[in-house]
């Protein structure tokens, strides 16, 4: 499954500079307001030190990891939801993503002005929320006579017009929807207004480069993911033995990008199963939780609608008992079925017919 990423924040927070730094990508980074004006898009290899693990075993053709997808979103202003600044691009751009990564200014360089709408973090943040929620609120005041009218002509359209009712008055607080307590049902149908505070979000400090082994407080009850862009753009002039030393001296165990991926994974419910052939070895992202016939699927279609059953190894056994054949001669390669939850780091091969 493809995830994609948009990093949101007022303007001149670092977004852009931490988007190129990320993606290794060229782009506009200045510090002046809406630099960035069409979003920038960055498919990246999500970092996972177990690919090449497995491919010192299987010596494959090509090693593959998982991909993530980083959005750069043009900055966003107080009255976006009203169109100021670049509001309704900006708006637009981040209904097509699958979460949002608000990048906050933390750092302290005074040769990078502050936007008016800038005051602080934790304004910065009200600021955004705000625009947010208002144009969630838009969404369904100009949804509710559609709906209303549905209803009328349709009892099965009942649920949604209630659902969002609910969301209009709890909008109406200032509060983000994916807050609002619903059963999966409501959450289902409420999924048809695509509403920007249903997206799941995490937050990035921009901090400066002393305070990266800081942990800043917590946002809204969630962790914040402190990342310095301007170190992440000096990592990318370096080579692989240059960039490792420069983590270490800074004392990092690893990039931002990593510490990205892995918040991201765990802010959306994913994990990485693996094939291993000699062909490739491959991470395949699935939801935690996913059963074997939809890991299978995710490599084809053909693969889930034939399954017949799954070859699996935990990556420890894999690793540590030499691959497929040590892992057999161990009992340590089962045989799972339908119903099999599958686990982060298996490495999976599928049994199908169609």
């Amino acid at each position: 499954m493809s995830l994609s990423i948009g990093i949101v924040g007022l303007p001149n927070v670092g977004k852009s500079t931490l988007f190129t730094a990320l993606t290794k990508k060229g782009g506009l980074a200045a510090n002046y307001p809406f630099a960035t004006i069409d979003p920038n898009v960055g498919v990246v290899d999500v970092p996972d030190e177990r690919l090449q693990a497995l491919a010192e075993i299987v010596d494959p053709g090509r090693i593959v990891p998982a991909t993530v997808e980083f959005v750069d979103i043009a900055g966003l202003v107080k009255g976006a939801s009203e169109g100021e600044g670049l509001g309704n691009q900006f708006l637009a751009n981040i209904r097509e993503t699958d979460a949002i990564c608000e990048v906050v200014r933390y750092f302290s360089d005074p040769d990078v002005i502050r936007h008016e709408s800038s005051r602080d973090p934790l304004g910065d943040v009200d600021t955004i929320q705000t625009e947010l929620v208002l144009a969630d609120l838009a969404t369904v005041d100009k949804a509710l006579p559609r709906l209303e009218k549905e209803a009328r002509r349709d009892k099965a359209a009942a649920p949604q017009l209630e659902v969002a009712r609910r969301l209009q008055a709890w909008l109406d607080e200032g509060r983000r929807a994916a807050d609002m307590e619903m059963t999966d049902e409501e959450r289902a149908a409420a999924h048809d207004l695509f509403l920007l505070t249903m997206k799941p979000i995490m937050y990035v400090a921009n901090v400066d480069e002393g305070a990266l082994s800081d942990a800043p407080a917590e946002i809204g009850g969630q962790t914040v993911v402190p990342i310095s862009a301007k170190v992440e753009s000096e990592l990318i002039e370096l080579d692989e033995a240059e960039a490792a030393e420069y983590l270490e001296a800074l004392g990092l165990e690893r990039s931002g990008l990593e510490t990205l991926a892995r918040a991201a994974y765990s802010l959306l419910g994913l994990q990485s199963f693996f094939t291993a052939g000699e062909m490739e070895v491959k991470a395949w992202t699935v939801p935690v939780g996913c059963k074997a016939p939809q890991a299978a699927g995710t490599i084809h279609s053909d693969f889930e609608r034939g399954f017949i059953k799954a070859e699996v190894a935990s990556y420890d056994d894999y690793v540590s008992l030499g691959g497929e054949q040590g892992c057999r001669a161990a009992g340590r390669l089962r045989m799972e079925g339908k119903d099999y939850v599958v686990q982060d780091g298996d490495v999976m091969h599928f049994r199908f017919n169609v």
